[in-house]
């Protein structure tokens, strides 16, 4: 898993619970990495889990409500520091729809060797979307807060529900979005 992950979930532990808090996380969880994470390094997916597991305990809450929290910061951190993608992009289906032809694909490019969950999406209506998502990795709560975060970055509001989803390749969910309100075109 690449080393911006747990940057960025340090960055969000940071705002939740204080410096010194997530030093006290990372010097009492047994992390192969010791805890040390560089962006542009790659690091397993169990120290990402035993984070969230430590962190989601010092604040209070489960690993499931960290993980949607950390979805929503991820989106919004890439919203702001990936902005090009967002352009021609009036709605989150719009948006939602190009993760895997456009956004998943320029990841690539940058970093050949990352290993991206897939997503396969179609318009069921104007108002209404399918995402199927699928990973190795046990992250749908971390996707349903992009989801999240990218309904509320277009101004909309919806009703989303999940199914989960379990094939060789991995498992994930489907998420079945129903825009209930819409900016004005």
């Amino acid at each position: 898993m690449k080393g911006v992950v747990f940057v960025e979930l340090l960055s969000l532990a940071d705002s939740l619970i204080g410096e010194d808090a997530v030093d006290d996380v990372l010097n009492s969880t047994k992390l192969a990495s010791g805890g040390a994470y560089s962006a542009v390094g790659n690091y397993p997916c169990r120290e990402l889990m035993a984070l969230l597991d430590a962190l989601s305990h010092h604040a209070g809450t489960t690993p499931e409500n960290l993980q949607t929290n950390f979805g929503k910061w991820i989106f919004r951190r890439f919203a702001q520091t990936h902005f090009t993608f967002m352009e021609g992009k009036t709605t989150a289906f719009q948006m939602l729809d190009s993760i895997e032809g456009e956004v998943h694909v320029e990841v690539r490019k940058l970093y050949p060797d990352a290993e991206l969950p897939t997503f396969a999406t179609r318009y069921l209506s104007a108002q209404s979307f399918e995402m199927v998502y699928l990973s190795e990795r046990p992250l749908v709560d971390f996707c349903q807060g992009m989801i999240e975060a990218c309904i509320e970055h277009f101004g909309e509001t919806a009703f989303i529900s999940r199914s989960p989803l379990s094939t060789a390749e991995g498992s994930g969910a489907t998420f079945t979005i129903r825009l209930t309100t819409q900016l004005a075109a």
